[in-house]
């Protein structure tokens, strides 16, 4: 069965990398009821994203494949964060995962093998990768220094830059770049990034010299670094309960 670190079998769904899904272009009717909808209707949770983070993620299966992706992100309480990740910041970029954020206070209670999952925050944001788009960095530092000692868990569910049209196979699980071997981000990636926001993450990387690094990352995250293994999701055919949950 399909396995996030396999390519599913050539079928129409892929192609050459593009910006949009196969489809017919969307009528004035359905944008009319679209509007409609959302003016009626309160998008309460949609509501709730107060940031836009722009940095780079590799596949855990595969680190040779990197991509810039763009979280929003909404903040559950001071410990859990929660971000829709897209391929853009474009009106019509593609969803393409989703990560969770959480404290090193609620890292340290998870299972050690749920530990495996997660990576560190803290060279991505020390190095400058980790950037909020026209947001100066003065305004942003007491959120950098929190989100320093945060750990993440990202799936992607639509890798799009093997040329996937649609979201196919199974969700792949993403790592944070690193200052170390295979976790270095490709300087033309990075270059190209900050070309379009005109910025340079050199120069950020040295206006957070003074952001203070925690005192300790728990090496069961960023698990490759210690033990040069990655995971995939394999997706087996399995027994139904078939035992409805109600009389």
């Amino acid at each position: 069965m399909a396995s996030s670190d396999k390519s599913p079998a050539p079928t129409p769904a892929r192609g050459a990398v593009e910006s949009t899904p196969p489809g017919k272009p969307m009528s004035m009717g359905q944008q009319v009821v679209d509007k409609g909808a959302s003016m009626l209707q309160s998008l309460t949770p949609v509501k709730q994203i107060s940031q836009h983070v722009c940095t780079f993620a590799l596949y855990s299966h595969d680190m040779c494949r990197q991509i810039e992706t763009h979280h929003y992100v909404s903040r559950l309480n001071q410990d859990f964060l929660q971000c829709p990740v897209y391929e853009s910041d474009d009106s019509n970029a593609r969803l393409i995962g989703i990560e969770y954020i959480i404290s090193d206070r609620l890292f340290e209670a998870l299972p050690t093998e749920e530990q495996k999952l997660w990576h560190s925050h803290a060279y991505e944001i020390k190095s400058g990768l980790w950037v909020n788009p026209r947001i100066p960095d003065i305004i942003g530092k007491p959120e950098l220094e929190n989100l320093a000692k945060t750990y993440g868990k990202f799936w992607c569910t639509w890798q799009v830059d093997r040329g996937d049209k649609l979201p196919l196979g199974a969700p792949a699980l993403m790592m944070s770049p690193q200052g170390v071997n295979l976790g270095k981000v490709d300087p033309e990636l990075v270059k190209k990034r900050d070309d379009k926001y005109n910025i340079s993450s050199e120069e950020i990387r040295e206006s957070r010299v003074e952001i203070e690094e925690p005192e300790w990352i728990n090496p069961q995250a960023d698990y490759w670094k210690q033990h040069g293994k990655g995971f995939a999701i394999d997706i087996e055919k399995t027994e139904m309960k078939l035992r409805a949950p109600f009389p």
